[in-house]
């Protein structure tokens, strides 16, 4: 699976010697906390849209002279599962001004509605954090190699994008969360730190499992501060890897649940777990988005692409809507609605723009 960008963006429990999941089920992910709805707000009943099936998050909302409105937001089902892939002739779009006793329906064509990608506002970083302590290194170091560079193809784009980007950390005994790869949107500079992994990396064979969820949360936090720093919206995913439960004892499991119970919602938790040793609970409730399991080395790959395809299809259920208003200067604040239809599917967002300034020759 290769990544479409229409847009630019960022199940569980069987057994443990079969792939499984586990995804969040509530909606509340959106980068703007406050609701499921972002800082938007339940479409008027003039409209009469009836339930969403869809939920639109709005994430930021900015106007562009001479009439451009532009909105970002993020897209789920009722049960928080991403919508990727949506394209503008399946939104619509209704104003209501002062004279307007409800929403008008403005044409999409004449609008020029369109997905705009827009690197410039958007960031989208994803941290892979391995467990390289002896009992991977010597057991099953092979096809994690395998099982990593397979993530890399799935979740990277072809081409570079500076919006996409991904780095990778691995940990073993030691009190540090080792650099393997910084950050980078180049797909074989990932794919070379992990084929360049060997036997000898490591000097403790325990296992800080713990302590590799509280440093990664940490950096995954720095990096959505320093976007909100340039005033670009950030998304990041973390995901885990590991083949055992924690024996390093630096830190409590307490500890780690707690970081990520508190992390910034922006931050995504997905966790792989290998072998009959794992806690599943424990990988589990770390990774709060996704969580699955692999019985045996032979599975890896195939549990890795599900991941793949989870962070993938999360990145991308961000959209920038861009449409030019026939609303004109005088006009004041108006009110805005989105609706989008998936199928038999809708879903319906309410917000708001300010025309001040606005004249024709928007495209």
């Amino acid at each position: 699976m290769k990544t479409r960008l229409y847009l630019f963006v960022f199940s569980l429990v069987t057994s443990l010697f079969i792939s499984c999941g586990n995804a969040d089920d509530d909606v509340n992910f959106e980068l703007n906390p406050g609701g499921d709805l972002g800082i938007g707000k339940p479409v008027d009943d003039c409209l009469d849209l009836g339930e969403n099936d869809l939920i639109l998050s709005i994430q930021d909302k900015f106007t562009t002279l001479p009439g451009k409105v532009s909105v970002f937001f993020r897209v789920s089902d009722a049960q928080g599962n991403p919508v990727a892939g949506l394209t503008a002739d399946q939104f619509t779009i209704y104003e209501q001004g002062r004279n307007d006793d409800c929403f008008n329906t403005i044409s999409t064509s004449e609008s020029f509605a369109r997905i705009s990608p827009n690197s410039q506002i958007f960031s989208n970083n994803t941290l892979l954090v391995l467990d390289l302590s002896n009992s991977v290194l010597s057991n099953s170091l092979n096809e994690l190699k395998t099982a990593s560079i397979s993530f890399i193809d799935n979740v990277m784009p072809e081409s570079s994008q500076e919006s996409f980007k991904m780095a990778i950390y691995w940990f073993d005994g030691e009190d540090e969360l080792h650099l393997l790869q910084p950050l980078t949107p180049v797909k074989e500079e990932l794919t070379l730190a992990v084929e360049g992994i060997t036997p000898d990396i490591s000097n403790d064979p325990s296992t800080d499992l713990y302590g590799a969820v509280i440093k990664s949360t940490n950096i995954a936090e720095d990096l959505l501060d320093g976007a909100r720093a340039n005033a670009t919206i950030s998304a990041a995913s973390i995901v885990i890897f590991t083949d055992g439960t924690d024996q390093a004892s630096r830190y409590s499991e307490r500890d780690a649940l707690q970081k990520v119970e508190n992390a910034d919602l922006n931050i995504s938790f997905f966790t792989i777990g290998l072998g009959a040793e794992i806690d599943a609970e424990v990988l589990s409730e770390i990774g709060r988005t996704f969580s699955v399991f692999a019985g045996n080395k032979e599975e890896l790959e195939s549990t890795f692409n599900d991941i793949s395809f989870r962070v993938s299809e999360r990145a991308n259920s961000y959209y920038l809507f861009e449409y030019c208003t026939p609303k004109r200067d005088g006009s004041g604040v108006n009110n805005l609605a989105i609706q989008v239809t998936d199928g038999s599917r809708q879903g319906a967002v309410q917000t708001e723009f300010n025309a001040t300034g606005f004249t024709g020759g928007c495209q």
